[in-house]
């Protein structure tokens, strides 16, 4: 039994441009996605529920790949206005039986992988910042950039949906209102003391992203699958 959890808060901006789905086929097949809309414009907190529940179903039939790109699809042309919503996202398929899950991601949504013992990333933030990083630039010139993406889901092809393939029984989709505003020993403490509740950690995981000392706080939702025998 694929058990899961879902939980998402809006943050100072009263308008939560997150979302996060969970889809369950007759044979058990679990597909989930976890979407991040790119500011507040006039359309994003609408449709941010719309990608992540397109995703969510094509990823449990097709997989992640196909859920990605076919939410993509429903935003790749701007409209008349020039105001369609963008986003990025994560989307994960665990099948019945399976102790692992198939993973796909866009933009800096993450998945992490919890054996029982030890969390870990396996996701790389598709950002400026990230790549400067991988190339050998300073610390504080990369996180100047970590807020320049450079790729979303209105622009997804095969070519920039990175796909990864997570063998840990508990697996965490989250948006960067989670991972930017928990440390991360917070966030493995929280794990290790809820991997059985997949609900309550996905509601403790956003619970805790409290925010920075400006009083902003971002939108956070996280999305729980787990596979752990309880």
């Amino acid at each position: 039994m694929i058990r899961t959890g879902l939980a998402t808060r809006e943050g100072t901006a009263k308008d939560n441009a997150d979302a996060g789905a969970v889809h369950v086929l007759a044979d058990g097949t679990v597909g989930a996605a976890v979407v991040d809309g790119i500011g507040h414009g006039p359309r994003t907190s609408a449709t941010a529920p719309l990608l992540a529940e397109t995703a969510a179903r094509i990823t449990a039939r097709r997989g992640p790949l196909a859920g990605l790109l076919t939410a993509g699809e429903l935003i790749a042309d701007p409209g008349p206005a020039d105001d369609e919503a963008d986003a990025v996202a994560v989307a994960a398929r665990v099948l019945p039986g399976d102790s692992g899950a198939t993973v796909s991601w866009t933009g800096d949504c993450r998945a992490y992988g919890w054996d029982g013992t030890r969390l870990t990333l396996y996701t790389t933030d598709h950002t400026v910042g990230q790549q400067l990083r991988a190339n050998g630039a300073p610390w504080e010139l990369a996180r100047e950039h970590d807020n320049w993406l450079r790729t979303s889901l209105s622009r997804a092809t095969v070519g920039t949906v990175y796909t990864v393939t997570v063998d840990d029984p508990l697996l965490i989709l989250t948006t960067d209102g989670v991972h930017d505003q928990v440390p991360p020993r917070v966030l493995e403490t929280v794990v290790r003391t809820l991997e059985t509740d997949p609900q309550g950690l996905a509601d403790a995981l956003v619970a805790e992203a409290r925010g920075r000392e400006s009083g902003y706080r971002d939108d956070a939702t996280a999305v729980v699958l787990s596979t752990m025998h309880v």
